[in-house]
C-alpha cells in the first residue's frame, strides 16, 4: 500500500468515530468559558482592566497551552484504544512492515490534533472579540498577532498529539495512556522546574512563548522545544511496537 494510501485509511478510521467531535465538544465548552469570563469577569476593584490592553487580550485567546493539554489526550486515546479493541491486528496484517503502520497512524493523529489546535485557537479568538462589545473595550490585538496565536495553538495541537500518540503505542491501555499523557504534560513539568529551577522548557512556558505570550526562550527555541517533547515519546512508542508483539 502507498504512503497516501496508507495516511489516508488511518484518516478515515480516526474520523469515523465520535472521538474527534468529542473533542470539538470540549472546545466548544472552552470558548463558553472564555466569552463567559470576558462578560462577567471583573478584577478586584470590580474594573475589566484584564482586557484592556492588547496584551490582556492576545493573553487571554492563547490556546496553544490549551492545544497541547487536550490533543495530547486526543492522540494517547485515539492509539491507545486500537490496542483495546483489537483494530491493531488488521492494520499490521495489512502493512506488515510495522514501522509504515505506525508512522501513518502517527500522521494522522497530528494532523487531527493540528486541526483541534486550529479550531480551538480560532474559536479562542472569536470568543474574546464577539464578547468584547458587552464591555467599554474594543478588540484590540492586531491580524498579525490574531495568527500567531491560531498558528502557536495549531503547532501545538499537532505536537501533544504527536505526544499523547507515542504514548499510547507504548502503554496500549486507553486509561493508562490518558493517565501518562497528564503525567507528562501537567505532573511531570512542575517537578521538573523545582528540580532545576529553570521553567523555559516545560511545554506550558514553550506554547506561551509560540502564543506571543511569554518570552522565556526564543521562538526557533520554543519550536524546538515543544518538537522535541512530541518526538521523544513518539520515538520511544515506534520503538516498543517493533520489539514486541502485536497484542
Amino acid at each position: 500500500m502507498t504512503w497516501s494510501r496508507l495516511v489516508g485509511s488511518e484518516l478515515r478510521k480516526l474520523t469515523s468515530t465520535k472521538l474527534p467531535w468529542a473533542f470539538v465538544g470540549v472546545l466548544v465548552l472552552i470558548s463558553a468559558l472564555i466569552a463567559t469570563a470576558v462578560i462577567f469577569g471583573t478584577d478586584m476593584d470590580g474594573s475589566k482592566a484584564f482586557v484592556s490592553t492588547a496584551a490582556d487580550q492576545q493573553s487571554l485567546m492563547a490556546f496553544a497551552w490549551n492545544a497541547t493539554m487536550g490533543a495530547g489526550l486526543f492522540g494517547a486515546i485515539a492509539v491507545a484504544r486500537e490496542y483495546g479493541h483489537g483494530t491493531v491486528v488488521p492494520m499490521f496484517l495489512t502493512t506488515p512492515r510495522r514501522h509504515r503502520a505506525v508512522l501513518a497512524q502517527y500522521t494522522a493523529v497530528l494532523v487531527g490534533g493540528g486541526l483541534l489546535g486550529l479550531l480551538g485557537g480560532a474559536m479562542a479568538v472569536g470568543a474574546v472579540a464577539l464578547s468584547l462589545p458587552t464591555t467599554e473595550f474594543a478588540f484590540l490585538v492586531s491580524a498579525a498577532d490574531v495568527a500567531r496565536v491560531v498558528a502557536a495553538a495549531a503547532l501545538a495541537g499537532a505536537a501533544g498529539a504527536l505526544l499523547g500518540a507515542g504514548i499510547g503505542a507504548l502503554v496500549r491501555n486507553t486509561g493508562g495512556a490518558v493517565t501518562g499523557a497528564v503525567v507528562a504534560l501537567i505532573i511531570a513539568p512542575p517537578l521538573i522546574v523545582q528540580m532545576t529551577n529553570d521553567a523555559s522548557w516545560v511545554p506550558s512556558t514553550l506554547a506561551n512563548v509560540l502564543s506571543g505570550v511569554g518570552d522565556e526562550v526564543s521562538v526557533p527555541a520554543a519550536i524546538a522545544g515543544l518538537l522535541a517533547w512530541a518526538i521523544v515519546p513518539a520515538a520511544i512508542g515506534l520503538v516498543a511496537v517493533e520489539r514486541r508483539d502485536v497484542v
